[in-house]
């Protein structure tokens, strides 16, 4: 994790058993990714809200750690998903341009311009040969890549990949994000000592996985309602 000091409508939040199918994977052997169902989840509270106090008005600084041009294309997401978004205090950019190596997915706080970043890994299918770039965005079941578009955070739970959050996509190029069991968890392939032993982190199927000690800054920062930006432009 780094810190920087410098910077409604599609409610479906699910409130019953979709089966996960979003197994992590990493090169090298792996056990069988099992199907579970709503047995196999149980719901899970938000974790507090750092800094929760009395709102001030947004405004549009812009993170010094975050591209200007992906900062600007996020905001425009934000603006053209209107009322689908709830809580636009703070948003979560995923840059893919970047190396699995690298923090690149951004935390910030448009109040203030504040942003935290933290590894994250990609699909397996948007990077086949692993060469800890993203090669390319899909939609589609079964790819095991990530996608490219915004995302709506919504519930928490606890299930296959123990704590997790549920996305919503509200784009054309992520509008099976919730079928596909697209979420935030964590692994222990996206900790930053895969980096010494590897030089990358391992793969994913499409899902946003973190290390497994920044989940609940993580948790914390997102809450339901609001949104991922996921790009490589």
């Amino acid at each position: 994790m780094i810190d920087h000091d410098s910077v409604r409508s599609r409610r479906a939040l699910l409130r019953g058993g979709l089966s996960l199918t979003g197994a992590l994977m990493v090169s090298g052997p792996l056990s069988a990714a099992h199907r579970i169902t709503a047995r196999d989840l149980r719901p899970l509270s938000q974790p507090p809200i750092p800094n929760a106090g009395v709102m001030q008005p947004v405004v549009t600084t812009s993170p010094r750690v975050v591209r200007p041009d992906v900062f600007r294309h996020a905001l425009a997401a934000l603006d053209r998903h209107g009322d689908a978004v709830q809580h636009r205090d703070r948003i979560a950019i995923a840059d893919f341009a970047a190396s699995s190596a690298q923090a690149r997915f951004h935390l910030v706080d448009l109040q203030n311009g504040h942003s935290t970043s933290f590894l994250v890994a990609h699909g397996s299918g948007s990077d086949p040969t692993h060469t800890g770039f993203l090669k390319r965005f899909s939609n589609d079941p079964g790819s095991n890549a990530s996608s490219e578009g915004s995302f709506l955070t919504a519930d928490y739970y606890v299930g296959k990949h123990g704590r997790s959050q549920r996305l919503i996509g509200l784009d054309p190029t992520n509008s099976n994000a919730l079928s596909r069991a697209i979420v935030v968890h964590s692994a222990w392939y996206s900790n930053p000592d895969m980096l010494r032993t590897h030089g990358m982190l391992g793969r994913s199927q499409g899902c946003f996985a973190v290390g497994e000690g920044d989940l609940d800054q993580v948790f914390a920062r997102l809450g339901a309602g609001r949104m991922i930006f996921s790009t490589k432009a």
